[in-house]
């Protein structure tokens, strides 16, 4: 029996972006903390250096309230746009981007990645690039015709997503028909970048309780594929720490970069 979808009205009620971060990201006790970071951060900085990745512009596709996932871009983009459905998510983002006092507190993450670079000294340089190098946050919405409207968006040399389309996307149909719709906000020969979660059918934020799209490793290929893009690499994680699987029950991780075929 399939789980009941979570309608965006219910996100727009009731997702907390603080209690998102605090059921997945506090330090030495978010659920996300550790294996997932490990993962998505260890993916995007080789991506984004010896992957050769590189360029003018970022989209930065449902960010969530986060920005640990943009800590490599920062360094081999000159814009990124970063973007979410939900005005709390993007209020958080903006806090952080302003250094309000009240801003989610990623120095963690931004130390963790600061030594995959061998920088460790550089925390608040490495934030200051960042901040410096994001220039809009926009409302995003998977499931519109044009996911950006009525905001006029130039062709990116990167998009990027974490996190985030198993949500929206009822069934891999949508899944596939929104990778379609990001083919047009790339540059010919332009890299795709997902990473998120497989086999997962639900997550908690504090004490709600929100559907997951349950894809597998084929389904992945599947809609990469249909979509139009050549598959440039996939790689897939088992989650090692089954421990609080009533927070969410996915059992492995995902990363897929991609590109956009340079006649399309």
């Amino acid at each position: 029996m399939n789980s009941p979808y979570t309608k965006q009205e219910t996100y727009i009620k009731e997702f907390s972006p603080i209690d998102y971060f605090n059921t997945y990201y506090a330090p030495g006790k978010g659920l996300l903390f550790g294996e997932w970071t490990d993962f998505v951060l260890k993916n995007l900085h080789e991506t984004f250096t010896s992957g050769g990745v590189k360029g003018d512009l970022l989209i930065d596709f449902g960010a969530g309230p986060t920005i640990y996932h943009l800590l490599s871009a920062c360094e081999v983009f000159n814009n990124i746009i970063t973007s979410d459905f939900l005005e709390q998510n993007r209020a958080q983002l903006e806090k952080w981007l302003r250094k309000d006092p009240d801003a989610l507190d990623w120095t963690h993450i931004v130390k963790y990645v600061c030594e995959l670079e061998s920088n460790s000294d550089n925390l608040e340089r490495k934030e200051e690039i960042l901040r410096r190098k994001v220039t809009k946050v926009l409302k995003c919405d998977a499931l519109a015709k044009k996911p950006y409207d009525p905001v006029p968006m130039p062709e990116a040399d990167c998009l990027i997503s974490c996190l985030c389309l198993e949500a929206p996307c009822r069934d891999l149909e949508d899944f596939t028909n929104t990778l379609k719709k990001f083919q047009e906000l790339l540059e010919p020969g332009g890299h795709i970048i997902i990473q998120s979660v497989l086999n997962c059918t639900f997550y908690y934020v504090g004490n709600k309780w929100f559907s997951c799209l349950l894809l597998t490793k084929d389904d992945l290929e599947k809609a990469f594929k249909e979509a139009g893009y050549e598959i440039v690499k996939v790689k897939v994680t088992p989650r090692n720490d089954k421990s609080r699987m009533d927070i969410s029950d996915y059992d492995s991780f995902y990363f897929v970069h991609a590109r956009k075929l340079k006649n399309q």
